[in-house]
């Protein structure tokens, strides 16, 4: 929205940034710029600080220049295994006898090249937190741990800030890296390459908190993990995860599920193979397992991240969480995650649930590329977790979703709402009301749900229309700032959206301190008690509203019973003889 736009010479960027590439990625874009004009100004500048001890070691924190929250930067919580142990479960952190200088160093994990990260540090031990304190003496503060997105392949821990969340002195927050791609998800299922590293990282990162956060003023057991998109599918596989369990006692998921179609991988063993297939590997290592592991354990982190899974029309960036195999070590997840949820047999803790009204607009700058694809191969489009058995029924259920999306019409620039909500459906809405419906039946009575949709004069239409919808982590970047963003700059925007801006981030905080989403704003907000009634309609004039998307995930509901595949992991047959994909 071009209402978080910077002054002057950073405005400027930031609106080239949007005209060309749409409202979503000037977001992202924002927050890298803000780390180039601000890199450096803790370090430059005599700022206040404060010494926290650890188990590691003291860390020095510095006052920030422009909130009144104190920072502790890149504090490695864990060690990122190397060479052929890369793709294994993280080690200890270090440990220090001076005290550790709490700046912002830029440390991000290995990831595609992209402005997004061009000020920023690749490097494959890049396993630290940054913790956020309220300049108060209040202690036993509640904490939230915020996962960030990227379809776990881009992103780190300050991509987004919370600190205009924390000057609210009310909670302290921790943001952090994790493993992403094949470096923290590939998954063999073997000794060296079990899978879920990544997670095993997230896992890492709460018990470094459950250990230290008492030292920063926070409460060790009151513990909220908020994400948005892949971080919301992250924090969903975390509550219902035994290597977690504990760890927390609230959740948010943000614009994501741990049942979406890139969630968790389907067939880990073909993941592997295709994606070495988009590294040009040769036909004669994607035969044999025993040398495609041998591939990936001495390939480059440079190589490795180099892959081409942006644009999957099946709705999978390949390399994701996985179920796992038992090698004999501790597991992430030991079973698919419908089995998990349907089994009831993990915590039941308050939940904030939502998602934006249109999430599918994360998928309009692929438009013009893919209508026509659309038109003539549309089984091409549907999510990679449904398996038909014969092409009958797969031709069938192609021509029935296509006709309740787009009538009898083809995919086109005047059919263009009906594009956004059939990947708002697929991706996002409908994976989110599924599991919704399997926690209630787990005994789950503490869910709230809510369908983010506040617009305003500078939200842009979507193209070929003048509709105007909540792009795909909306209310994320309502609740948190853009990395560094300074007080001067939110001040330029209008009255209206700063009044929003108070009004949800008032609603988070009270959910986050008391499990409660609660807003002077808002009507009074009840749980979701059976077919996503009651939810809340976020906006200008917020309401409790019914049956959030009855009838469009209605029907993704009888499909799924229907043709549901369940993940599975590595399969030990395929580790042992060769095979084709």
């Amino acid at each position: 929205m071009l209402q978080y736009n910077y002054a002057n010479d950073k405005q400027v960027l930031v609106i080239l940034v949007y005209y060309i590439t749409g409202n979503r990625v000037a977001m992202w874009f924002l927050a890298a710029v803000s780390s180039l004009f601000m890199f450096g100004e803790v370090l430059s500048a005599k700022a206040e600080s404060r010494v926290i001890d650890t188990a590691q070691g003291p860390v020095r924190g510095f006052k920030d220049p422009n909130e009144n929250v104190f920072v502790y930067y890149g504090i490695p919580y864990a060690t990122a295994p190397t060479a052929s142990q890369k793709f294994k479960a993280p080690l200890p952190p270090p440990s220090w006898q001076e005290p550790f200088n709490a700046v912002d160093l830029g440390i991000i994990c290995p990831q595609p090249d992209s402005f997004l990260i061009q000020n920023n540090i690749k490097k494959e031990d890049c396993l630290i937190a940054n913790v956020f304190v309220p300049d108060t003496d209040e202690k036993n503060l509640p904490v939230v741990v915020y996962v960030h997105g990227g379809g776990y392949i881009i992103g780190y821990g300050n991509m987004f800030t919370p600190k205009k969340l924390v000057n609210y002195k009310r909670i302290i927050a921790v943001t952090f890296n994790y493993r992403l791609g094949p470096h923290g998800f590939l998954c063999l299922g073997t000794e060296d390459v079990p899978g879920n590293a990544g997670m095993k990282d997230q896992v890492a990162l709460l018990r470094w908190v459950r250990a230290n956060i008492e030292g920063f003023g926070g409460d060790p057991l009151d513990v909220t993990i908020a994400g948005q998109s892949a971080g919301a599918s992250a924090v969903g596989l975390l509550m219902i995860s035994k290597m977690a369990r504990g760890l927390f006692n609230k959740v948010i998921p943000e614009s994501g599920d741990l049942i979406a179609p890139f969630s968790v991988q389907v067939n880990p063993i073909h993941n592997a193979k295709e994606y070495a297939r988009s590294l040009d590997v040769d036909n004669i290592l994607l035969n044999d397992i025993s040398k495609l592991e041998t591939f990936y354990k001495n390939a480059s982190y440079e190589l490795l991240v180099s892959g081409n899974v942006a644009h999957r029309t099946e709705s999978t960036f390949l390399m994701s969480p996985c179920v796992e195999r038992d090698v004999g070590e501790e597991r992430f997840l030991e079973d698919n995650p419908m089995s998990l949820l349907k089994n009831g047999d993990f915590e039941k803790l308050p939940i904030l649930y939502g998602v934006a009204d249109m999430e599918g607009l994360m998928r309009i700058d692929i438009f013009d590329q893919w209508k026509e694809r659309m038109n003539t191969n549309f089984e091409d489009f549907l999510p990679v977790d449904l398996h038909f058995s014969n092409e009958e029924d797969k031709i069938r259920e192609v021509q029935s979703i296509k006709k309740f999306y787009f009538k009898e019409k083809p995919v086109s620039d005047d059919t263009i709402l009906d594009y956004v909500n059939y990947f708002t459906d697929v991706i996002f809405a409908c994976p989110t009301l599924r599991t919704i419906k399997l926690l209630l039946e787990a005994g789950n009575d503490q869910v709230y749900l809510y369908e983010y949709s506040y617009v305003d004069d500078s939200t842009p239409a979507v193209p070929h229309t003048n509709v105007k919808g909540a792009n795909h982590c909306a209310q994320s970047l309502v609740i948190l700032d853009g990395m560094n963003i300074t007080q001067s700059d939110e001040s330029l925007i209008p009255n209206d959206l700063t009044k929003w801006k108070t009004t949800m981030r008032e609603i988070w905080l009270n959910f986050i301190t008391k499990g409660k989403p609660e807003s002077s704003y808002i009507p009074e907000w009840l749980p979701v008690s059976g077919a996503g009634t009651p939810y809340m309609a976020l906006k200008q004039e917020s309401e409790l509203k019914e049956s959030l998307l009855k009838d469009r995930c209605g029907l993704w509901e009888k499909i799924y019973k229907k043709y549901y595949q369940n993940p599975v992991p590595p399969s030990p047959r395929l580790l042992t003889i060769k095979t084709e994909l």
